[in-house]
């Protein structure tokens, strides 16, 4: 076998270079590229040409462009040379092959793809039977051409690992397991995490500050996450409760229980006679929206007259729990209705979208006491009496409201007059205070809607309405009937 030495400075070493067209014949095993440099020094490549296919130039720069990766295909070379090679005491090549891949290892290897790629590490065992295969098809210790080819194949491993196994077996005696030890590399950081707790949460709330606190870096933080020894948390403000308030919420829970299941089996009511209502703020559109774009579309412009003041319309909206048979058909969706708090003013001046003296949909500017009364006497009530179910036309109604200052006394008695008429008895009751999960649309019927909502384009108040009217229409009994059962783990 031959080495032979080029010159890198005389090579044309840029993007179309072609090591392929390289003086690669069959008396060339190793090529070894010097780039003769003063600063540099000489700085060795070792290239081989007919096993691993592949090519490693270390330009010896601090460029992005240092390691270069070819993929070789020597015609010329004799492929008999891998089979022989034990035979033929290529000794120098192993050498300079050893280094070689020594060096390829120990830096990222990558593909042309641009994919990482690792070193295939054997097993004691594999590379026990690895051996014992080349073994039995070797002749006096001697290995014919193809053998260690065929013993790749079967094993799916390079060439290479093969020869290198069977030359450490015949040097050794057949010991061929591997020189590593079972732990490598740096020793694993230790991190005493009982410091943690002693951190101020104000300084937990990122890697980087949590990092910055313990002296660490954030690399181990995220192998503590994924040890399990941190964990994430979202904390979320909740409802400040007084001693009173906890009592009445207590008591709240307590007159929800079914007497008649009391003391062995407690269980609470169905709560089918209870409508709750409360008011929520629905908005034109939100200040800022993500969308999935395709990589050639342009981004959406958004624009409006002042993202402080979106157009805005609050309503008010009443729910009951929904009703099935015995065969699981719906019989009533638990949907009374949604009002919007809203007037019809005439416009005053004339503008290019219509005439004056039109009547224009305005949000009521000040939701008062009375506006609230207003809207259970006309709205709430009929609507109540329009879609209870007719078999239960006699049992009380109960209208749950939160404690809001605008919201009317249970005992009003405008309320009592229109409510008790027709021959239903509807009452007022507040839920207890500081305390939105007890109500239903605050527990997650608004959030649904409005994700509903959001879907549909508004440009208008009109348009507004109109989705969150349909949005309210379109959301199913089965997931409302699903979120009372989420409201009845609340009491517990």
């Amino acid at each position: 076998m031959e080495t032979r030495f080029f010159d890198l400075n005389q090579l044309p070493c840029d993007e179309d270079f072609d090591l392929n067209q390289l003086p690669c014949g069959e008396d060339i095993d190793t090529m070894i590229i010097q780039e003769i440099d003063e600063a540099q020094g000489d700085i060795p490549l070792f290239i081989h040409s007919h096993s691993t296919n592949s090519v490693v130039l270390d330009m010896g720069r601090d460029d992005e462009a240092r390691y270069r990766y070819w993929d070789l295909s020597f015609e010329q070379v004799d492929e008999s040379d891998d089979d022989n090679h034990q035979q033929e005491g290529g000794d120098d090549f192993d050498e300079n092959y050893a280094q070689t891949q020594q060096h390829i290892n120990s830096t990222h290897t990558h593909d042309s793809g641009g994919a990482r790629r690792r070193r295939l590490v054997l097993t004691d065992d594999q590379r026990l039977k690895v051996y014992q295969a080349v073994l039995e098809k070797s002749h006096g210790g001697k290995l014919k051409k193809k053998m260690t080819t065929e013993v790749s194949n079967i094993f799916s491993v390079p060439i290479r690992t093969v020869q290198r196994i069977w030359k450490l077996g015949r040097s050794n005696g057949g010991d061929v397991k591997s020189k590593k030890k079972k732990r490598c590399g740096h020793p694993k950081l230790q991190v005493d995490i009982s410091r943690l707790m002693e951190i101020p949460l104000r300084k937990r709330t990122t890697l980087l500050s949590l990092s910055e606190a313990l002296g660490v870096s954030h690399t181990v933080l995220y192998r503590l996450i994924k040890e399990g020894l941190i964990r994430r948390h979202s904390s979320t403000l909740k409802p400040y409760l007084k001693d009173d308030q906890k009592r009445a919420r207590l008591q709240f829970c307590l007159s929800m229980l079914d007497q008649t299941s009391m003391p062995n089996e407690p269980k609470f009511v169905g709560m089918y006679n209870v409508v709750h209502i409360d008011e929520k703020w629905f908005y034109l559109t939100k200040k800022n929206e993500k969308y999935y774009l395709h990589s050639t579309e342009a981004d959406p412009l958004r624009t409006c007259q002042s993202k402080n003041y979106i157009g805005k319309v609050m309503f008010l909206v009443a729910m009951a729990r929904p009703r099935y048979d015995s065969d699981g058909n719906e019989t009533f969706s638990g949907k009374i209705g949604v009002f919007p708090l809203i007037t019809k003013e005439p416009a005053i001046r004339r503008s290019r979208n219509r005439e004056a003296g039109t009547l224009v949909t305005k949000p009521i500017p000040s939701v008062t006491r009375e506006v609230i009364r207003n809207f259970l006497i006309e709205k709430v009530v009929p609507a109540i009496k329009a879609t209870w179910p007719i078999e239960d036309m006699g049992s009380t109604i109960f209208i749950q409201q939160d404690n809001a200052r605008t919201h009317i006394d249970p005992n009003d008695p405008e309320f009592r007059r229109v409510a008790s008429q027709d021959g239903f008895d509807i009452r007022l009751m507040c839920q207890p205070a500081n305390s939105p999960d007890l109500n239903i649309l605050d527990l997650g019927f608004f959030s649904a809607i409005q994700s509903l909502q959001q879907k549909k384009r508004s440009d208008t108040v009109d348009e507004l309405i109109g989705a969150v009217e349909n949005s309210f229409m379109d959301f199913v009994a089965e997931s409302l009937y699903m979120k009372f059962s989420v409201y009845g783990a609340c009491f517990t």
